[in-house]
């Protein structure tokens, strides 16, 4: 009945889809199996993609080629570009999408894609030979044999639904949960711990007061995640999302229905996301506010149903209820389903290479929730990785890694490999060290050309990228050599209160000012316009960029150049720490654990002290 796979991707969430067409582009067959061909690329939570560092991701996604960003172009009801008040890599692009419309246009592009093949059923186990997997048994008990497995399980595995004291077995609403491969992988070696996460309640659109909340539209710019030309709506369609806010009288409700929470009372046994708090956990933790921010999110163009991003919970319903109904404009609201709090099984990444490959199982490969991450973005990205190493894999081919100044891909699986997680992991800005030369503009220039050379970004990817950096060396030598007069410039630089020139300067050294854009610079000097006019928004922007923060990119590029010492030096396989008698014992034991390949990862290992680096690095010397 079933042809043998190169790759068999278990679970089709975001992670799943990413990891089942990197594999298939890249040259693999690959069977995408899942509990349900309706829910192919379900958006679980919020009906959103993007937002702070997690923008970043989706346009580094998109850069090597995945479908994340096309997607969620395609799918958006409403686009912003966040923290424009802030410099450039701090810019994140974040999309409302129709949550419908997401998973269609999602099951759309797999269907396209050639050497992807579909099957509903759950996975109980996996076939392990001689160390390696080598295919799937599903709960209808067929074999189905491949070169390597992808395993994208989400919040599925051994999942529990709670709502105030009723609990019940499933992955998400009305979806069963998905028995089995934990016990088999524990009882093969593998560690494994739980996680919680929660979701708000679902109301009817129709029976909210906006005049009581605050409207926030879309950008008029309609930029979007994907590189490529993409059909993205208008700005004048796009649907407002609104905020309002939680009250005294809202948080005094709650509190009643905290002696029936199960996470108060000790039925959640899993850590839930420190930044993604359920309202009874924001009560707790910020006693001292009287109240937070809602957002009141559509689901999409054509149903009334609305997400209440920030009143996540797993009170019982109703305590949600009678609670929900005391928040201005929702004094009528009806509930379509209540929020509530699911539990499930992930394995502590530490134990996977940073190919997302597990160490004990050669050729399986872990991604998104079952390696402790939150977030569609996280999880998306993760699958990507997973299913271009899946495929390298079964051609007995280096795996794609990337490095921590390369992406912010690169940063989330080095943090996951190296310092593990305990709580659901979400990536943020900060934990970027180079975030300056990882902005969400450049994602195409930094990684499509690796991505090109391996076979998974197109040529009109790359053609697309190659006619950018062209353009965005011709503007730069254009802004070095154009001579500006001061009669000229003079009257636009008075007009918003910045220095006017008292002589002849070159365009690029007008442009470092911090109040000048390069577009209205155009606008005043004809000459300049007519220079810059046959180049596209994006290389005028990006060249833009690259001069105003000149100094910055140079200072963080002579870091990575200082970093790179220790990260090129790779430690040998199955290295014996043992004999390195002046380890502390802390590090000893982490070092045995992860090991790291480079002496740069063993550095970023949570609890090794820089002395236990230096004592390896004097000992490998030896």
């Amino acid at each position: 009945m079933f042809q043998e796979y190169d790759v068999i991707v278990v679970g089709a969430g975001h992670a799943g889809c990413e990891a089942a067409a990197a594999a298939a582009n890249m040259g693999s067959k690959v069977l995408l199996i899942t509990m349900n061909m309706q829910t192919i690329a379900q958006m679980s939570c919020n009906p959103a993609m993007g937002g702070i560092a997690k923008g970043q991701i989706i346009r580094e996604i998109d850069a090597l080629g995945g479908y994340s960003g096309l997607v969620s172009d395609e799918s958006m009801i409403q686009f912003r570009m966040l923290n424009k008040s802030k410099g450039p890599a701090m810019w994140s692009p974040r999309s409302q999408n129709d949550r419908m419309l997401f998973a269609g246009k999602w099951r759309e592009r797999l269907e396209q894609t050639p050497n992807v093949d579909f099957y509903q059923d759950m996975v109980k186990s996996l076939i392990i030979k001689n160390g390696k997997a080598s295919g799937v048994l599903t709960g209808m008990d067929h074999e189905i044999r491949s070169k390597s497995v992808v395993v994208t399980s989400g919040t599925f595995l051994n999942g529990i639904i709670h709502i105030g004291e009723k609990k019940f077995g499933g992955g998400r609403v009305a979806e069963k949960a998905a028995i089995g491969i934990t016990e088999q992988l524990v009882s093969l070696g593998f560690e494994s711990d739980r996680l919680k996460t929660g979701t708000p309640p679902r109301i009817d659109g129709r029976s909210l007061d906006y005049s009581k909340m605050e409207e926030q539209k879309g950008d008029d710019e309609i930029v979007g995640f994907s590189y490529l030309p993409s059909n993205k709506i208008s700005a004048s369609a796009q649907r407002s999302c609104y905020i309002t806010y939680t009250n005294q009288t809202v948080h005094d409700i709650l509190k009643t229905g905290f002696d029936r929470s199960p996470m108060y009372t000790g039925r959640i046994e899993g850590t839930g996301p420190r930044y993604c708090p359920s309202i009874e956990d924001k009560i707790n933790r910020f006693a001292d506010r009287d109240r937070h921010q809602i957002f009141v999110e559509p689901e999409g163009f054509n149903t009334v149903e609305i997400y209440v991003n920030g009143f996540s919970t797993s009170l019982p319903e109703e305590v949600q209820y009678e609670a929900i109904r005391n928040i201005p404009g929702f004094e009528s609201v009806k509930v379509f389903r209540p929020g509530y709090a699911i539990e499930y099984d992930y394995f502590p990444p530490t134990q996977l290479t940073h190919s997302l490959e597990t160490k004990l199982i050669s050729n399986l490969f872990f991604a998104g929730q079952i390696n402790g991450t939150t977030g569609y973005e996280e999880a998306a990205c993760q699958g990507l990785i997973a299913g271009m190493n899946a495929h390298l894999k079964t051609k007995n081919e280096a795996p794609f890694i990337l490095k921590r100044n390369e992406a912010y891909i690169g940063v989330l699986v080095d943090d996951l490999i190296s310092k593990g997680t305990d709580e659901p992991y979400r990536m943020f800005t900060s934990r970027a060290e180079y975030r300056t030369l990882l902005r969400q503009d450049n994602a195409d220039l930094r990684l499509t050309e690796m991505s090109y050379r391996l076979g998974l970004a197109s040529q009109q990817r790359m053609d697309a990228v190659v006619e950018k950096r062209n353009g965005v060396e011709s503007i730069k030598k254009i802004l070095n050599t154009v001579i500006i007069d001061p009669a000229a410039v003079n009257p636009y630089l008075e007009s918003i209160n910045s220095t006017i020139l008292t002589e002849k300067q070159k365009a690029n050294k007008i442009i470092l000012r911090p109040n000048i854009d390069l577009t209205s610079l155009m606008e005043f000097i004809p000459g300049l316009k007519n220079e810059l006019h046959p180049y596209s928004p994006e290389s005028l922007m990006q060249a833009e960029i690259q001069v105003k923060y000149e100094r910055y990119i140079e200072k963080e590029q002579d870091l990575v150049q200082r970093m790179s010492s220790l990260e090129d030096l790779a430690i040998p396989d199955n290295f014996n720490y043992e004999k390195i008698a002046a380890l502390s014992n802390e590090a000893l034991q982490k070092f045995k654990k992860i090991q790291p390949r480079t002496l740069g990862q063993a550095s970023r290992i949570s609890g090794v002290n820089p002395s236990d680096v230096q004592i390896l690095m004097v000992y490998m010397g030896r």
